[in-house]
């Protein structure tokens, strides 16, 4: 198998840690791959994914899986089930709907991103750029009080937890999140002693 990636990219590297979490990391060929907006990549496009997004899971066979939790689902269902995301049951649905949550705040805090530094200045629309940043602090706040997440077995919704934070880390280091949200800190450094998230922290920028 292979993996599209950039190792900046919170969506890939929660493949990444799923991958690694699984056992099936030494299955899956890394490919980096440049999706920015307003760099063309029409191979990309062409023969991956329209969408022009990362990741992407190019099986053996050359069928493609998109999306990171499609993803994140299939390696946990490819390693025997129930690791990553709960079989069945209330677990599961709650544990997807916390993903949800998570991928949301992920595709918010990327599009602020692009907005600062993609967008020419002059058209930068400022109200835009904080109602999605508001969202994903409001996320934030919101995980901070779940001590079932913060606490609980390790899982898609940590997961995608520590994607967020590494990526505030990366592209928005001056948030402050850490003085905010104290419960999320301790959370975050206890995670990095897992060798899948220390070894999968994107480099400086």
């Amino acid at each position: 198998m292979k993996l599209t990636f950039s190792p900046a990219s919170p969506f890939a590297r929660k493949v990444r840690i799923a991958a690694i979490e699984t056992g099936l990391i030494d299955k899956i060929e890394l490919v980096p791959a440049t999706v920015a907006p307003g760099t063309a990549n029409d191979a990309y496009t062409r023969d991956i994914n329209p969408l022009k997004k990362l990741p992407v899971l190019i099986l053996d066979d050359g069928d493609v899986i998109l999306d990171s939790y499609v993803i994140v689902e299939y390696l946990d269902d490819l390693a025997g089930g129930g690791k990553l995301i709960p079989a069945s049951g209330p677990a599961r649905w709650k544990a997807k709907a916390d993903h949800s949550l998570l991928q949301g705040m992920l595709d918010s805090m990327l599009l602020c991103r692009y907005e600062k530094m993609v967008r020419p200045q002059g058209l930068q629309w400022q109200a835009w750029y904080d109602d999605h940043w508001n969202r994903a602090w409001a996320g934030m706040a919101r995980f901070e009080q779940r001590e079932d997440v913060l606490s609980g077995p390790f899982n898609v919704a940590q997961i995608g937890l520590v994607c967020v934070l590494g990526y505030a880390d990366l592209r928005f280091s001056d948030c402050g999140w850490r003085k905010a949200y104290p419960k999320l800190d301790t959370f975050n450094q206890k995670m990095l002693e897992r060798p899948s998230v220390k070894i999968s922290v994107p480099p400086p920028a």
